[in-house]
C-alpha cells in the first residue's frame, strides 16, 4: 500500500500550522510509522524546526548537491531533465544524521525522514503557473504534466526510498501555484485553525478553491492524451479541522472571540463540505473537530529552545515540578489527534 499523503493547509498564518505538522511527525514515528514530513513551504520554517543552525548552513553552502525539495525540481527548472531522486534527512532526538546513501543505514537511523525545504522554491511558482493551462493539450501538454505533477512525483520517491507509511506535508499560507500543485498531490486535507475572526475568513476562503482546483484537475486528467506518467489522481479529501485554543488577548472583543468558537464548525460544513449548517453542535462535539489543543504556552518556548517536540521535554531541558504533568499531557492530546486522524485517512497504527 502507497503512503498516505496527508496536507496541513490554511490561508492564515499563524494557526500553528508548522508546529502541528512537527508533532504529529514524532508522534506517528513515536506509534511505530515510518514518516516522512515533507516541508512544501518556501518559508521552510519546519525544516528549521527540526536541525540546527549547523545543519541548516550545511545546506546553504553545500551547493551542486541534491539536498532540497527545490533541488529535486531544479532539472525542471532549467529545462534540463526530469525531477531528481530526493534527499531525506534522518531525523533522531539530540542527533542529526549525515548525508546517507545506503537505505540500509537509513533504516537504522530511524522511521522519522525530513524532505528538507527551501527559500529557492519560490522561483518555481511562475513555472508551475504558466504550465498549467498547457496541460490542457498541445504541443506543451507533456511538459506541462511533468512539471506540475513535480511534487507528486517526489513524494511519491521519498515514500518508496523511506518504505514510508505516511507523508506529513507543510505548506505556506498562500492560493500560489506551489500550493495548487502541492494540494493536487495530497490525499487528505487537515486545516489548522485559531480561534479568532481571520482564521474563519482564511477558511471561507478555502471552499471554493479547493473545489475549483480539484475540478480543474480532473478535467486536465480527462484531457490526457500525450504522457505516460503517472500523475496524481488529485481527489484531495478534507478530513476535518484542528483548533488551537490561544489564549484571549485583552484587545480582542469577546463577543468576537466568542462568535468564532460557534461559527467555525458551521463555516466548515458549509464552505468545505457543502452541507448545511448546525447551530447546536458545539466545537467539543463536532465530528470535523479533530482536536482542541490548548496553548501549551509555557512548553512551547522550551521545546524550541531544546530542539524536541514539546512531549520529549525531561527534567534536564527544564521540565520540572507542574511542566511534567503537561508534557504528559501533550503527549496524550497528540496520541488522540494522531488515532483520529489514522482513522479519517485508513492509516494502519500497530
Amino acid at each position: 500500500m502507497s503512503a498516505k499523503i496527508i496536507a496541513f493547509f490554511n490561508t492564515k498564518g499563524g494557526v500553528g500550522k508548522t508546529t502541528l505538522v512537527y508533532h504529529l511527525a514524532w508522534m506517528y514515528q513515536d506509534l511505530g510509522l515510518r514518516v516522512v514530513a515533507a516541508d512544501l513551504d518556501p518559508q521552510a520554517n519546519l525544516t528549521a524546526t527540526f536541525l540546527d543552525e549547523e545543519r541548516l548552513e550545511f545546506f546553504s553552502l553545500n551547493e551542486g548537491k541534491i539536498n532540497t525539495i527545490f533541488d529535486c525540481v531544479k532539472p525542471l527548472l532549467n529545462s534540463i531533465g526530469d525531477i531528481d531522486n530526493p534527499h531525506l534527512e534522518y531525523i533522531q532526538e539530540n542527533q542529526l544524521s549525515e548525508d546517507l546513501t545506503s537505505l540500509s543505514l537509513s533504516t537504522e537511523l530511524g522511521r522519522l525522514a525530513l524532505l528538507p525545504g527551501d527559500l529557492m522554491l519560490y522561483n518555481f511558482e511562475d513555472q508551475l503557473s504558466a504550465q498549467w493551462t498547457n496541460c490542457l493539450g498541445g504541443s506543451g501538454q507533456e511538459r506541462a504534466l511533468q512539471v506540475t505533477s513535480a511534487f507528486w512525483r517526489i513524494l511519491q520517491k521519498a515514500a518508496v526510498n523511506h518504505k514510508a507509511n505516511v507523508i506529513l506535508m507543510d505548506l505556506s499560507p498562500t492560493l500560489g501555484a506551489i500550493n495548487r500543485a502541492a494540494l493536487i498531490a495530497a490525499d487528505y486535507l487537515v486545516i489548522p485553525l485559531a480561534l479568532d475572526y481571520s482564521s474563519l475568513v482564511g477558511l471561507r476562503s478555502l471552499g471554493d478553491i479547493l473545489q475549483s482546483w480539484k475540478n480543474d484537475w480532473m478535467y486536465i486528467l480527462s484531457k490526457n492524451h500525450t504522457t505516460s506518467l503517472s500523475l496524481p489522481s488529485g481527489d484531495i479529501q478534507p478530513i476535518g479541522y484542528v483548533v488551537w485554543q490561544m489564549p484571549m488577548r485583552l484587545d480582542r472583543p469577546a463577543k468576537v472571540y466568542n462568535r468564532a468558537i460557534f461559527e467555525i464548525q458551521n463555516t466548515y460544513r458549509e464552505v468545505i463540505l457543502n452541507q448545511p449548517s448546525e447551530n447546536k453542535i458545539s466545537l467539543e462535539n463536532d465530528p470535523n473537530c479533530l482536536a482542541l489543543l490548548k496553548n501549551y504556552q509555557s512548553l512551547m518556548p522550551m521545546a524550541q529552545e531544546a530542539h524536541k517536540p514539546m512531549f520529549y521535554l525531561k527534567p534536564a531541558d527544564g521540565a520540572i515540578g507542574a511542566h511534567t504533568k503537561a508534557v504528559k499531557n501533550v503527549y496524550e492530546d497528540f496520541k488522540k489527534l494522531a488515532h483520529k486522524i489514522a482513522e479519517q485517512t485508513q492509516l494502519e497504527i500497530s
